[in-house]
C-alpha cells in the first residue's frame, strides 16, 4: 500500500532520499513544492529529475483526498465532503472569523466516544486518519481560500469528527507538521486540539513541550449528568479529568478551554452553572458556551437566549471567564456536533 505524499515529515523525507540514493537536499525541494507552492501532483515538481518523479509516483499517492461536494453557508463557512483513498468519507470545515480563517480538521472516520448529542458518533468508528490525511484537509481548504480570496488559513482546530487522543500518534505528528517551518508553518498558538476527556492523552499532551492549545469538551458539571451525556466519563470521571487538566495548566503555563454546550432542560439550570464554577474555580481557564446545534436524529434542543444569559451571568459573578461561541455553518450542518462520516445530502 502506498503512502500519501503528506505522510512524511522532514526527517522521513530525508531518510527516503538517502535510502533511494538521492541527495538529502532533494527532500527540501519536495517539501517546498508541497507546502510553499502547494502543488498536488509530482509532475508539477519541475526541478526534480524524471527518475525521481517516477519513483515518487510508484511509492506515493499524490493528493489523498478528493472533494466530492462543497457547501457554502451565508456566513462564509465552507464544508468539504472528502473521499479518502479507500472510499471512506469525511467532512472538513473552513471557518471565517473577524481575525481570519481557520480549518476544522477531522482526525478519524467516525467516532466511538458516543456523546449523545453529536452526529459524528452515530455510525461508530471506521478507522483513524493518518497525519498526511489531516494535512491534506488543510491544503484543500487553503487552496480553495487562496483561489477565491487570495487569503491563507491562519489557524487550525482539531475539532472535526473523531477523538484526536484515540489517534494520538498521528494527531501529534500532524500538529508538528502543521507548525513546522518546512510544513504548513502555522504558529503553535494558532493550533488547538480538542478532546472529550481522554485522560492519558492529556498528560502526554502536556509533556510535548510546546504551546499548542488544548480544549476539553466538558458539557456537564457532575459525574452523573456527564456520564449520561458523554459515556467516556465512565472511564475517565471528572476527578481524574480535572487532575489531568491542572497538570496541563501547571506544566505548560497555558490557559485551558472548557467547551460547554447548553442543552435545554439537561445541563442549563442555575445549579449546573454554580457546580461548573465550583468545579473549575482557581484554574487558568475560560468557558466557551456553545449553542446546541440540532441533529435530526437527536431529541435535544438548544437552550433559550434567557438561559444563556443567566448561565453566563452566574459564571461571571463567580469570576469565571466566559465566551459564547457564534454559530457558523449551521444551515449546512457544518457547526459543532453536526459533522458525520456518512454524507446526508
Amino acid at each position: 500500500m502506498r503512502l500519501n505524499m503528506y505522510d512524511l515529515n522532514k526527517a522521513e523525507w530525508s531518510f527516503f532520499m538517502n535510502h533511494e540514493g538521492y541527495p538529502e537536499w532533494r527532500a527540501k525541494q519536495v517539501l517546498d513544492w508541497l507546502y510553499k507552492s502547494r502543488v498536488t501532483t509530482f509532475l508539477e515538481m519541475k526541478n526534480l529529475p524524471n527518475d525521481l518523479i517516477i519513483t515518487l509516483k510508484k511509492r506515493f499517492e499524490a493528493m489523498p483526498l478528493v472533494v466530492e461536494k462543497k457547501q457554502i453557508a451565508q456566513d462564509g463557512t465552507v464544508k468539504f465532503l472528502c473521499k479518502l483513498g479507500d472510499g471512506a468519507l469525511i467532512e472538513t470545515v473552513l471557518l471565517k472569523h473577524n481575525y481570519g480563517f481557520s480549518v476544522c480538521v477531522t482526525s478519524q472516520v467516525g467516532c466511538r466516544i458516543g456523546c449523545t448529542f453529536c452526529a459524528s458518533t452515530m455510525h461508530g468508528l471506521q478507522r483513524n486518519l493518518s497525519a498526511g490525511e489531516m494535512v491534506a484537509q488543510v491544503i484543500i481548504a487553503d487552496k480553495y481560500l487562496h483561489q477565491t480570496s487570495s487569503q491563507r488559513v491562519r489557524s487550525i482546530v482539531l475539532m472535526g469528527s473523531g477523538e484526536p487522543f484515540e489517534n494520538y500518534d498521528e494527531s501529534i505528528k500532524f500538529v508538528r507538521m502543521a507548525c513546522a517551518e518546512e510544513g504548513l508553518n502555522i504558529g503553535q498558538r494558532r493550533i488547538t486540539v480538542s478532546t472529550s476527556g481522554v485522560v492519558p492523552g492529556i498528560f502526554r499532551f502536556a509533556d510535548e513541550g510546546w504551546q499548542v492549545g488544548l480544549a476539553i469538551s466538558l458539557h456537564a458539571p457532575n459525574d452523573q449528568l456527564r456520564s449520561r451525556l458523554m459515556p467516556i466519563n465512565r472511564r475517565y470521571p471528572l476527578l481524574d479529568l480535572l487532575t489531568a487538566c491542572r497538570y496541563y495548566c501547571s506544566k505548560t503555563k497555558r490557559r485551558i478551554t472548557f467547551e460547554y454546550t447548553l442543552i435545554q432542560g439537561e445541563n442549563d439550570k442555575n445549579e449546573h452553572a454554580f457546580q461548573l464554577a465550583d468545579l473549575i474555580q482557581g484554574m487558568n481557564t475560560y468557558v466557551n458556551l456553545i449553542p446546541l446545534n440540532s441533529v435530526a436524529e437527536k431529541k435535544y434542543v438548544c437552550s433559550s437566549p434567557d438561559r444563556f444569559e443567566k448561565f453566563l451571568e452566574i459564571l461571571t459573578s463567580r469570576r469565571i471567564r466566559c465566551t459564547v461561541r457564534h454559530r457558523r455553518g449551521y444551515e449546512i450542518d457544518a457547526a459543532c456536533g453536526q459533522l458525520r462520516n456518512k454524507a446526508r445530502m
